[in-house]
């Protein structure tokens, strides 16, 4: 699976789109578009994919994505297929960096948007006060016509612009180079990784996915995400056993388990390096 050039469709009438995805229990890809995105997610957790980033999302987060930043959001399948709950929904801005004019941002006045567009550069991940702000503002936005959808748009990007409540995802210097072969290779290593992770995964089958020795394969995994393998299959199994946990008809050594953990001790250990609870009060603190 190559990284995608999706065209993103915009109707006749409007200048930049905003749409609600409801997607049952189906993956995306990794893909790419010129247009900048952000996105609300309403229901559904999973696994996010911004430049060299890779972390775990959640409900109610809110994601901007700069021009040609190669981003993927993969959910979680539900525990319960049953629950409506389960069903990935959320809301999607695109708009292209010069919908309103190719000079517009460069006027004085507009210095702010043009930075906050910039730093989509690296993708933005929204945080307390903020979130909720734009959230307010993003649902307005999706039933605004004429003059004030780019109102609405343009107090969003001024609203991160002023405050300081966001999380920069992707490394300085980050460059998208995932290209043909190379695209290939590691989105093979990151669908191994999600057939596999609930089993154990030996260095040398991963190697041999992406063609490579294991130390060839280190080094070229760590200079493509910023972290090691390990790091990665640890946060997937993490992230995994943070669904498994807001079922409290699992116990601990199944979520343990079914994680990919070979041992108690292991899963309670890296489970609080990543999230800072122990197992049993993460479960506490998601059933409210």
């Amino acid at each position: 699976m190559k990284i995608q050039l999706l065209k993103v469709p915009n109707a006749p009438s409007y200048s930049f789109s905003i749409r609600q995805d409801k997607i049952a229990n189906i993956n995306n890809r990794w893909h790419y578009h010129p247009e900048i995105e952000l996105v609300h997610f309403h229901q559904g957790t999973g696994t996010q994919f911004v430049g060299d980033h890779i972390k775990r999302f959640y409900v109610d987060d809110i994601v901007l994505v700069g021009s040609n930043l190669p981003h993927y959001w993969r959910f979680d399948m539900p525990v319960d297929f049953i629950e409506t709950a389960s069903i990935p929904f959320s809301t999607v801005v695109h708009f292209a960096p010069d919908f309103w004019g190719e000079k517009f941002v460069d006027l004085s006045e507009n210095r702010p948007i043009k930075a906050v567009l910039e730093k989509a550069g690296r993708g933005m991940l929204m945080s307390g006060k903020l979130k909720e702000t734009i959230a307010c503002e993003m649902a307005g936005l999706h039933h605004a016509e004429g003059p004030e959808r780019i109102m609405t748009l343009m107090k969003i990007l001024l609203l991160i612009y002023r405050s300081d409540e966001h999380t920069m995802l992707s490394s300085v210097g980050y460059q998208n180079s995932l290209l043909g072969s190379e695209s290939d290779r590691i989105n093979n290593i990151y669908e191994f990784t999600f057939n596999n992770f609930g089993t154990k995964i030996y260095l040398e089958q991963v190697a041999e996915i992406s063609g490579m020795v294991p130390n060839s394969f280190c080094r070229y995994f760590k200079s493509r995400t910023g972290k090691t393998y390990l790091q990665f299959l640890t946060e997937i199994r993490v992230g995994h056993a943070c669904k498994l946990l807001m079922d409290n008809n699992i116990n601990l050594k199944e979520v343990c388990y079914e994680s990919g953990f070979q041992n108690f001790s292991c899963f309670h250990r890296r489970f609080k390096e990543l999230t800072g609870q122990s197992p049993v009060n993460y479960r506490l603190s998601v059933a409210g």
